[in-house]
């Protein structure tokens, strides 16, 4: 198997989202890590990328010296991964795909929905692949709650409930933690912080188990640590276009929360429960019956579920191997094939609307307001 070229800009050494990219993207043999600027200290990040294996001059210092580099190598990167601070994301993709590279940008996506409105346009202009890492819709058992809500095994969805909560910034006294502070600075995070952050992991699954998309919604939002600008706890309720009601709440505070993320469905003949802490199952009870596990690596599950499986049942496949998914499902794309899983840049560009929708209705005591993006309104 041929391996595609891979480059990575950000998640250098000590970054908490690079190794997850790194095992993720080499995983299954698709791609090799073979150029990269993975740190703002020019010096400290061609270093690290020499470490890694890249060769001494395709270690570049920044992002722009990377794509002078790579525009008109023969052998240049089939892939670039932007994992840098959330507000550089924007230009940073925008130069890659313009320059005819396919792209997998961290969320979110961009800092405005007019940024976000602009790289859809630029990537179907350009016919490359821009990608959002959503990766937790790609864990296995996640996929096969999509294909029961797609085959009608619980009816049509009447609610969906989703929790992304967790407490590793509930301390006042860590609050200047430059890993936690920038977070809740609108300089660095934008208009919002925790749902920015974590919240549209869940509302992105919510869409993407239920199959609909957020029309409108109503939220309250809570700085509970009074030296933060932005939120750190947010209550927000949604209607999607198909008339399915969603509950999200996500916080940053909820102190003996770890990771916290889990979502419930609720259809018309049965209902679905998954949590990220406990991935290799699925709840699902039948009205009237029984609630029933389903496990990764059952015989029974979908092809989907299958096709994104690596070790036998009872076998944990934890949060990189997730990542790896976005990446198996991302060298099929480059390679032609059509996976409808893969979170694209419609999908970073919806998250952005509701992001400042939600920021909206906060600042407006909890109004309904529309979710969508001007383009799609």
């Amino acid at each position: 198997m041929t391996r595609l070229n891979w480059g990575m800009i950000g998640g250098g050494e000590g970054s908490q989202i690079g190794p997850a990219h790194r095992l993720g993207a080499q995983a299954d043999g698709n791609f090799v890590l073979a150029a990269g600027a993975l740190d703002v200290d020019a010096a400290r990040g061609k270093a690290f990328a020499q470490k890694l294996g890249v060769a001494e001059d395709r270690a570049y210092g920044d992002w722009k010296e990377m794509l002078e580099g790579e525009r008109d190598r023969p052998d240049r990167v089939d892939l670039v991964t932007v994992a840098t601070p959330n507000n550089t994301h924007f230009e940073i993709t925008k130069a890659f795909l313009e320059a005819g590279f396919n792209v997998l940008c961290e969320k979110p996506m961009t800092m405005t929905v007019e940024q976000g409105e602009e790289i859809v346009r630029v990537a179907e202009k350009s016919g490359k692949i821009c990608a959002v890492n959503y990766c937790y819709s790609a864990y296995p058992m996640v996929r096969e709650m999509r294909q029961m809500v797609r085959s009608g095994q619980v009816g049509r969805v009447r609610l969906v409930v989703a929790n992304f909560s967790h407490g590793h910034h509930g301390d006042a006294s860590d609050a200047d933690n430059p890993r936690v502070r920038w977070r809740y600075d609108p300089g660095m995070a934008g208009v919002s912080g925790q749902f920015a952050d974590c919240g549209i992991h869940a509302m992105h699954m919510a869409s993407f188990i239920a199959g609909d998309e957020v029309r409108s919604l109503s939220a309250d939002f809570a700085s509970t640590i009074s030296s933060r600008e932005l939120e750190d706890d947010a209550m927000v309720n949604f209607r999607m276009e198909g008339g399915t009601v969603g509950r999200l709440w996500t916080s940053s505070v909820a102190i003996g929360r770890q990771h916290g993320f889990d979502i419930q469905v609720f259809g018309e003949t049965g209902g679905l429960r998954w949590a990220s802490e406990q991935p290799n199952q699925v709840y699902y009870t039948p009205v009237g019956g029984r609630t029933q596990i389903m496990e990764k690596g059952e015989g029974s599950l979908s092809d989907e579920a299958g096709r994104l499986s690596r070790v036998a049942i009872a076998h944990p496949e934890g949060f990189p191997l997730a990542v790896a998914n976005i990446y198996v499902d991302l060298a099929d794309a480059i390679k032609g094939e059509t996976r409808d899983g893969l979170p694209l840049a419609v999908d970073g560009l919806r998250s952005m609307a509701a992001v400042y929708a939600a920021v909206a209705s906060a600042q407006d005591n909890g109004a309904w307001v529309d979710a969508r993006p001007p383009m799609f309104q």
